[in-house]
């Protein structure tokens, strides 16, 4: 990296620091404000919760769908951020002795999914106290974090890039412009989006400096790691799909027969793999500096993989 290179790039990260200033937010003072969820309002929009695709659900059904899938939106988010601090923590160690300026950067945005994490875990609680009992989310965060992290640098921040990408477009797409959502679940998501914007930006400056380091054999393996990660989420999000069908079942207040069952689980997958996966491998910035770092044929082994999880 050259030294006109370095200014430009210390430069977006002091933008960083200065977005992080301006839109700085308290979780109870400016989210919360006090405010319960009310069961008569969808909580995920039409868009990402794919309701479309639950043919044999009544409106009301659906929406009690949107709910669960909101509640599922909200842990998942707090699970994935558990890694995304743990890392950016860790790189943080490669700049206290150098320029303060990104390390500011990085603690605050770690410091930020910090507060994330309060968050959503606030969110899983209030949803369940409208929703009726039963719902499930068995996933261990530290565990999965330890997992996680056991790839490669390069593996996680291609992951939490396309992550950090699609939340901003799923809120600017589908969350803000829905009038009929809870007005609550919409400000958790403006809050949330406010933050993620300049972590994004933090995550393609690390990632890019990270790979200007490795050789083309270590970066071929980092490849397969993504794809590797993309398979483990995948895993995560099948298990939850069928949790969340069946708690949609046990709780929808008619009989479910099994085949209809099949089919809720199937749109739950679908609805759960476009959420998480492929919302953000299709995102344009994300494929902009993803092809810039790979090979076409890393590109063409990473879009076989996508191809699989339909």
């Amino acid at each position: 990296m050259n030294a006109l290179n370095k200014i430009s790039d210390s430069a977006r990260y002091a933008r960083c620091i200065q977005t992080s200033k301006r839109v700085r937010w308290d979780l109870d003072e400016d989210v919360i404000r006090g405010r319960r969820f009310d069961a008569a309002h969808k909580f995920l929009p039409d868009g990402l919760s794919l309701a479309d695709a639950f043919t044999t659900l009544s409106a009301n059904e659906k929406r009690f769908v949107s709910q669960i899938q909101g509640r599922t939106y909200a842990n998942v988010f707090g699970l994935v951020e558990r890694f995304i601090t743990a890392k950016v923590l860790e790189l943080s160690q490669d700049h206290c002795f150098g320029d303060q300026v990104v390390l500011e950067a990085l603690i605050r945005f770690s410091d930020e999914e910090l507060k994330h994490q309060a968050l959503f875990r606030r969110i899983d609680t209030m949803v369940g106290d409208v929703l009726p009992d039963g719902y499930r989310f068995d996933v261990d965060p530290d565990a999965v974090a330890q997992a996680v992290l056991g790839k490669s640098t390069w593996a996680v921040l291609a992951l939490t890039l396309d992550i950090e990408l699609f939340t901003q477009l799923h809120y600017r797409q589908s969350i803000d412009p829905d009038t009929d959502l809870s007005e609550l679940f919409k400000d958790v998501f403006l809050f949330h989006w406010k933050e993620e914007c300049q972590h994004a930006i933090v995550d393609e400056l690390e990632w890019v400096r990270h790979d200007a380091g490795l050789t083309a054999e270590k970066r071929d393996r980092a490849v397969n790691e993504f794809i590797e990660l993309v398979a483990a989420v995948d895993a995560i999000l099948q298990a939850q799909a069928k949790a969340d069908a069946d708690y949609f079942a046990a709780k929808c207040g008619r009989a479910v027969d099994k085949i209809e069952a099949r089919a809720i689980e199937a749109a739950f997958i679908q609805a759960y793999r476009w959420q998480y996966i492929h919302s953000g491998a299709q995102h344009p910035r994300f494929g902009k500096v993803l092809s810039s770092l790979i090979t076409e044929n890393q590109g063409q082994r990473i879009q076989a993989a996508l191809a699989t999880l339909q």
